[in-house]
């Protein structure tokens, strides 16, 4: 089915070295990391979902190189240390050839030194951390999606646009890396495009966390014209059915760069003109997709499989799936069809250019990949039982990601209110 989106020094350990020369497998092994288990697995059960029919749907046709694909699951649910364990696990036990890691920053963090440590390839697929590649150097760990800076920066430069008038803004973030890092790109982003903007309240409830009353009670008091959430997975989803049994909805404009997700799932809680992003261009109604029919059998096969439409996780774990097969293929050709080696494997994935399920993603020299943006307003359509997205804006990925050697916090410093003039015209929603 998804022909076109498919078309696209060593250490000894479990029996292999990253470079020696190998023959052709029996079958590819790829261990992947998502939650399972919590409020996070209305997240990353999809994405889990999205990679069992894709590999379904590419070993039909042949797997990669004439090798069929078997994934092994991990959950992310029981934490940190659970998620590094299991690393080492599938690498040094399972003898995987790639691993897929992970959904929380956190993960990623750890798993990434891991990966080098190892030498043993790993997909960052999910993970929203823009600090992995801005710190250090890897030869073995690449990103197939974006990091934190252009999914914040986005989002902002669209506020920027809809709503410039505003002076007062909250946070309700997560307490751990990834709604720490996602706040201070913002600020820093805010207060070097529109300095001045009053922060009422910086809010960062626990990952997990079932009880919002506090902060919804303090927002409401406050009343900020803007409260920005990097919240995700089913913590956002209570945040916003709370939100609107108090009515704060009615209060102030929400900022919501990770909304798509829970849409489906909170339905006509979250009202008609608020901020949402996608983590990417990743919306089943994309205005403008590279591929109209890939992105529209996906999605029929994905609501036909599982009964639901497809969030970002799944668009980032197809990312994941058609980026290891544009890598072998690339790396199969370079040898003259000989399988490459883990190293050479590795080497295949910087520089590579691969399609996604609505545009193409490029994974730059420094690992990092280049991935679009959509941000848009919801509102509600006859057609769905939940909101949906007009005015929507695709923002280039390029244009709006650090680049190469380069900080977040340096670059985003520099940025200049001219940018808003490069902001494309938004497209409306068309029944």
């Amino acid at each position: 089915m998804l022909q076109a989106g498919l078309a696209a020094g060593s250490l000894l350990l479990a029996g292999r070295t990253a470079q020696a020369q190998r023959s052709k497998p029996q079958e590819i092994k790829i261990g992947i990391a998502t939650y399972l288990s919590g409020p996070a697995s209305v997240f990353g059960v999809p994405g889990r979902q999205a990679a069992e029919m894709l590999f379904d749907q590419l070993n039909a046709q042949g797997g990669i190189g004439g090798v069929k694909v078997r994934p092994i699951f991990v959950d992310e649910g029981p934490g940190v240390d659970h998620v590094v364990g299991e690393f080492r696990r599938l690498a040094q036990s399972e003898d995987v050839d790639l691993i897929f890691s992970a959904i929380s920053s956190a993960d990623c963090l750890a798993c990434a030194p891991l990966a080098d440590e190892l030498k043993r390839l790993t997909i960052l697929w999910d993970c929203g951390t823009q600090r992995i590649f801005e710190e250090a150097h890897y030869d073995y760990a690449f990103r197939t999606q974006a990091n934190a800076t252009p999914e914040v920066l986005a989002a902002l430069l669209y506020l920027l646009k809809v709503k410039p008038d505003f002076r007062s803004l909250a946070v309700v973030n997560q307490d751990y890396a990834w709604g720490r890092d996602s706040w201070d790109i913002w600020r820093t982003a805010m207060n070097t495009l529109k300095p001045g903007v009053r922060v009422v309240a910086e809010l960062f409830p626990r990952f997990g966390a079932t009880d919002y009353s506090t902060e919804i009670t303090r927002l409401l008091a406050l009343r900020p014209d803007v409260v920005f959430s990097t919240a995700w997975g089913g913590d956002l989803d209570t945040l916003i059915r709370q939100s609107a049994d108090r009515r704060l909805f009615e209060r102030s404009t929400f900022v919501l760069p990770l909304a798509e997700s829970s849409m489906e799932r909170v339905g006509k809680a979250l009202p008609a003109g608020h901020v949402v992003g996608a983590r990417g261009d990743h919306w089943f109604l994309h205005p403008n997709p590279r591929d109209p029919e890939l992105l529209r059998r996906f999605t029929n096969d994905f609501r036909q499989r599982f009964g639901t439409y497809p969030i970002y996780s799944c668009h980032h774990m197809a990312q994941a799936v058609f980026a290891t097969k544009a890598a072998y293929e690339k790396a199969l050709q370079a040898k003259g069809g000989g399988w490459p080696a883990d190293a050479e494997l590795a080497q295949a994935f910087r520089g590579l250019e691969f399609p996604s399920l609505t545009s193409t993603v490029k994974i730059r020299e420094d690992g990092q990949g280049l991935e679009d943006q959509i941000i848009g307003t919801t509102v509600a359509a006859d057609a769905y039982p939940f909101p949906v997205l007009t005015d929507m804006v695709v923002f280039k990925g390029e244009s709006i990601t650090t680049p190469v050697g380069q900080k977040s916090a340096d670059w985003l410093k520099t940025l200049k209110p001219s940018i808003l003039d490069s902001v494309p015209q938004p497209i409306a929603y068309k029944p």
